[in-house]
């Protein structure tokens, strides 16, 4: 194993059968490149359009290792408190107003101590000893500083904290950092990073993936449900449907008792696989349903 993996797969064979006995389906350049992340002990990157399973795939990575899943969930103003560490404040305070006859210097000691520290994801995820994958989620939403903290930390896998010294894993997560491409992320970032696109899959993983998740649902309904979604994402929607909404027409399918698609059905349950009105009114001008 080259220095830096983490040895969760032995081939890319491996991966794809480990993670299909999670309920995660895997094409062959998605378990190649998480063989690869594994094997190199470097962070990946996947991006691609919202409810692909890239989420997913970190959840499959942590369930496959029996590892802990730390998830640190970006969104716009998010800053290094939130994503690092932080200090307990509140509790600091009572600890000095109770010491009131210490000096400073025995209080300082004292309440920049671990006991006082809040730990956030990334140094949660560095600072244990135990498996973990560490997912970076929504990367694209975060700001451009907080790039500067993730390429600081997942350069040597180390923190700092000034007042109790630097944090180096002993054992290093497997990081999955994912983005829906918002915005473009810098190239030093990229740099440290295996990159993976997942895209919408093709007719067969799809309802390979649907029989999967939706066991009960009868196969030519299954293929008719793939069909037709795939036809709306040939449309030009606003939000095309994910996979995850592929899954949960399905089975929305499956509890009304459906047998076939036909138009009153597929109309009156647009709702579940598309989210806006002029979708909806396109899709019902527009759609052929088998």
């Amino acid at each position: 194993m080259t220095d830096g993996g983490t040895g969760l797969f032995e081939s890319v064979d491996d991966v794809v059968e480990k993670l299909a006995e999670t309920g995660y389906l895997a094409s062959t350049a998605v378990a190649t490149t998480v063989f690869l992340a594994d094997r190199l002990g470097k962070p990946l990157l996947v991006e691609g359009p919202a409810g692909v399973g890239k989420t997913e795939l970190a959840k499959a990575v942590a369930a496959v290792a029996d590892a802990r899943l730390v998830r640190l969930q970006c969104y716009e103003g998010i800053d290094e408190a939130r994503a690092l560490y932080e200090w307990n404040h509140a509790k600091q305070l009572l600890r000095i107003t109770a010491g009131r006859d210490e000096t400073w210097d025995e209080a300082r000691t004292d309440i920049f101590s671990e006991e006082f520290l809040l730990s956030r994801p990334l140094l949660t995820a560095i600072s244990g000893d135990e498996p973990t994958v560490l997912l970076i989620d929504e990367t694209d939403k975060a700001d451009v500083e907080v790039e500067g903290l993730l390429l600081e930390v997942l350069s040597d896998f180390q923190v700092t904290v000034p007042e109790l010294g630097t944090v180096t894993a002993s054992r290093r997560p497997f990081v999955v950092l994912t983005s829906n491409a918002t915005r473009e992320l810098s190239e030093a970032l990229r740099r440290r990073c295996l990159f993976l696109h997942i895209d919408f899959p093709d007719a067969e993983l799809e309802q390979r993936i649907v029989r999967l998740k939706v066991p009960g649902l009868d196969e030519a309904l299954a293929a008719s449900v793939v069909e037709v979604v795939g036809a709306l994402r040939g449309m030009q929607l606003r939000k095309s449907p994910s996979v995850a909404e592929t899954i949960d027409w399905a089975r929305t399918l499956l509890a009304l008792g459906a047998d076939t698609l036909d138009e009153d059905v597929v109309r009156d349950s647009l709702g579940v696989i598309l989210k806006h009105q002029d979708d909806v009114r396109r899709a019902t001008e527009k759609l052929v349903v088998p």
